[in-house]
């Protein structure tokens, strides 16, 4: 079972790039609701799957994002630290990388 951070305990996502996931997701989930729309419009199927890639696209970008982040960031710091907790950062980023590969 996955650890369940609080967000004391990990806030690394740099102040700069902050803004930049949030505009993102904003935009993700107006895109969301386009699709919700489309459906209950009853638009044509291929349309609609046509949308649901650009999403899916778009949410592969912030989450490879989020990973880059995370490696250069939080991954480097703990290998720099060793012992426990580089082998922690390092085993979590493998299972992140591992649900995104399944996805």
């Amino acid at each position: 079972m996955p650890h369940e951070h609080t967000a004391d305990e990990h806030s690394y996502i740099a102040h700069d790039t902050k803004g930049d996931y949030l505009k993102r997701l904003k935009r993700i989930e107006g895109q969301a609701r386009g699709l919700q729309r489309m459906v209950e419009e009853g638009q044509y199927c291929i349309d609609i799957l046509t949308q649901v890639s650009a999403v899916k696209k778009a949410l592969d970008a912030v989450a490879l994002g989020l990973l880059e982040e995370h490696m250069a960031h939080c991954v480097v710091n703990a290998v720099k630290a060793g012992g426990d907790e580089a082998e922690a950062k390092l085993k979590e980023a493998n299972d992140a990388i591992a649900r995104l590969v399944r996805s």
